[in-house]
């Protein structure tokens, strides 16, 4: 016979938070990416690979699955030959859009600031950190 199982005192989790909500649905490499290469117009995987030229076929198979799994990325099975599929993104992969060109945008900046920063003489960059 086992030992009774004792109750827990730990407190229920919290309600789920909608920013860490809204947050898993980017999480993964590359796929902000996917879903920014996606806002024009449905593309097809070879498409992807070629706007996104670091990412390799498996990450991507993997994102685009993922994504479609979280209701953001819809695949349609085009009738062609060879078999091919169109990704598109949904309304709600949609809503994610101005907030991922609020991050885009903001890493403009940091771009500059990081550019400017190297072109500095070296002399008054050193003052700077004094």
């Amino acid at each position: 016979m086992g030992l009774p199982v004792r109750k827990s005192k730990v407190a229920a989790p919290p309600p789920a938070c909608p920013l860490t909500e809204s947050l898993a649905l980017l999480r993964g490499a590359w796929a902000p990416n996917v879903i920014w290469y996606l806002s024009a117009e449905p593309r097809r995987f070879g498409e992807l690979r070629h706007d996104i030229p670091r990412i390799s076929a498996r990450v991507l198979s993997a994102r685009l699955r993922e994504l479609e799994s979280r209701g953001l990325v819809t695949r349609r099975v085009l009738d062609t030959s060879p078999p091919s599929a169109e990704y598109a993104l949904t309304p709600l992969g949609r809503e994610l859009l101005p907030a991922i060109e609020a991050l885009a945008h903001v890493g403009r900046k940091l771009i500059d600031q990081w550019a400017l920063g190297r072109q500095a003489p070296r002399a008054a960059r050193v003052r700077r950190m004094a």
